[in-house]
């Protein structure tokens, strides 16, 4: 059978890996589901395709204004940054420090040297970050409130503003994450685990014939497995961790 495509086949593809139908796994479908889930979430937080950099447009209201922060959508995880937001020397318009450099200095394309403009830009970023410097942000996706540490009155309702975020993979859009290996391997784990601790409810049981459930075995081979899974998770798929100077 082909590789999974969407979420029931992805969960009836791991129930086979465990031996299904041929064994009966004693799993209710609702704890399937929630091995699932768990899976998934753990490949969002620490598997690098697990999430994708965007840039978030978003139109502010006057309640944003109001309580000086944005409320992000669930499916963000990490907000770091914004666009700057046009103030001091380096705002729009005409008088714009850049397009009266290059209106005045530049007068050819093909025989002016660029090291003077390039130069003189980051000279320019220099005096922006010293005299206006940039919006600071705070951000926690436990509450998803985004706070830009700036003077509201600069912006009003209707304002655009881009924000520099990482947003978990949806797999509705992009089907092809059920069919990764090792997303694969880990919830097929993760619902052995439970079919483990499931069994282990009915240890020393007799069954006809003298035969015993065997749940502790089963408990112990699957959380071996998971462990093993979630080191090589660390060492192949994650990135190294990032740290911001503040």
């Amino acid at each position: 059978m082909a590789l999974p495509t969407d979420r029931e086949s992805f969960k009836q593809y791991c129930l086979r890996r465990l031996g299904a139908p041929v064994v009966e796994i004693n799993v209710d479908d609702d704890q399937v589901e929630d091995r699932i889930d768990e899976a998934l979430k753990y490949y969002a937080d620490y598997h690098f395709d697990g999430t994708e950099k965007l840039y978030f447009k978003y139109q502010l209201t006057d309640q944003d204004i109001q309580n000086k922060y944005i409320t992000l959508p669930s499916n963000i995880i990490g907000a770091i940054g914004i666009f700057d937001i046009g103030s001091g020397i380096t705002q729009g318009g005409i008088f714009n420090i850049q397009y009266q450099i290059a209106l005045n200095d530049l007068y050819t394309l093909t025989s002016q040297s660029m090291v003077p403009y390039f130069m003189a830009m980051q000279h320019v970023t220099l005096l922006q970050q010293l005299l206006v410097g940039k919006q600071r942000v705070r951000y926690n996706r436990l509450n998803n409130n985004f706070y830009i540490d700036m003077d509201w009155t600069k912006v009003g309702s209707g304002y655009y503003i881009i924000i520099e975020a990482y947003s978990v993979i949806d797999p509705v859009t992009t089907p092809k994450i059920w069919q990764d290996r090792w997303l694969l391997r880990y919830a097929e784990v993760l619902i052995g685990q439970q079919w483990g601790t499931n069994l282990t409810k009915f240890t020393g049981m007799q069954l006809a014939g003298g035969v015993q459930f065997n749940g502790q075995d089963i408990l112990q081979r699957y959380t071996d497995e998971r462990t093993k899974l979630e080191d090589e998770m660390l060492d192949s798929y994650s990135l190294p961790s990032a740290f911001e100077e503040g």
